[in-house]
């Protein structure tokens, strides 16, 4: 627990038993550690430099606990100011980026990014960065990532980040899926499935793109997208197949497909805008030219699919599910 403030977990120990214990020499506090004698001499002078124990002026070789108020508030304290000079000298940083490049070159649009390991972290990289939005297509081969993708995926929930995601079917019908894709349909991620994607493709905040270069066969390699027309391109290729798959939804026997049966067809959609942009079932079927009780079931039906009870929440689960899309605020 003490980590973020430099103590590794060998230090947190002998400082936890030093407290319980008050004040100890070195001999008792080993033998309660169960460590060579040097080997706690050399905690406790670390522990020293921390300003967490000290020695005592009255018996030399008994070592006294600084209370933890005191001496953990004064760590916490100097992590706190080296934490705002990091975001300051990031800050400036930025704002100097910005002034020698507000246009940058072509060839600054583009990184290319070999080996396993550096794929696998510039992909983390993108998610931990993310502020608003993460859009990604995923082939039932991923890329070189490590454990560490679940806790970037966590994290940017916490932060709010949303996902939209499409799965290949492969995806969905693989080893461990079914765990995998409830933890992201619990996290409120937006997760369709079409037969097959056309590459495996991340985008952060509509800003920086990562997409492979190598074949399976091949060293890991990826190429990362900066702010242009590419990567226009790719957020359009990404939109492209995100209209045409269908919505995963958490249900009994685990992971659903939505039944394109059932999904809405071009005069829903229609019936759908106009009803979320105010008008009355009357005007609605009056300006697509339908009958009202017509209008009236296809709202019902509607209500059926979404597994919903009221119309305000059918109009939440149209935008949720991609049957109308927000106005960009």
């Amino acid at each position: 627990m003490l980590s973020a403030i430099g103590l590794d977990d060998a230090q947190e120990v002998a400082y936890r038993a030093l407290v319980s214990l008050g004040a100890a020499d070195v001999g008792d506090l080993s033998h309660r550690l169960g460590l060579a004698e040097d080997d706690t001499a050399r905690l406790l002078r670390r522990l020293e430099v921390h300003g967490l124990v000290a020695q005592s002026s009255a018996r030399p070789g008994r070592w006294v606990a600084a209370p933890p108020a005191v001496a953990l508030s004064a760590l916490l304290t100097r992590q706190r100011h080296e934490l705002e000079q990091a975001e300051l000298a990031a800050a400036l940083l930025a704002e100097e980026f910005r002034a020698e490049a507000t246009e940058p070159a072509v060839h600054d649009l583009l990184e290319v990014v070999t080996g396993a390991n550096a794929v696998a972290q510039r992909f983390l990289q993108l998610q931990f960065g993310a502020e608003t939005e993460v859009c990604a297509l995923v082939t039932d081969k991923p890329m070189a990532v490590s454990g560490l993708e679940n806790e970037a995926e966590e994290d940017a929930a916490r932060r709010g980040v949303a996902y939209r995601v499409v799965v290949e079917r492969d995806v969905v019908t693989g080893p461990n899926s079914v765990t995998e894709l409830s933890a992201a349909l619990g996290r409120d991620e937006q997760v369709r499935v079409v037969d097959r994607v056309p590459t495996k493709l991340v985008v952060a905040d509509r800003s920086v793109a990562m997409v492979p270069l190598t074949r399976r066969s091949a060293q890991p390699a990826a190429l990362v997208v900066h702010a242009s027309g590419l990567l226009e391109s790719l957020m359009g290729l990404f939109e492209g197949v995100w209209r045409q798959a269908m919505p995963l939804r958490l249900g009994a026997p685990g992971i659903v497909a939505e039944d394109p049966a059932e999904a809405p067809d071009g005069t829903d959609l229609q019936i759908l805008s106009l009803l979320l942009a105010g008008l009355t079932d009357a005007s609605a079927a009056k300006q697509l030219d339908l009958g009202l009780r017509t209008v009236q079931r296809r709202v019902k039906r509607l209500m059926e699919i979404a597994d919903v009870t009221t119309r305000l929440q059918l109009g939440w689960q149209a935008y949720e599910r991609g049957w109308v899309a927000r106005e960009p605020s």
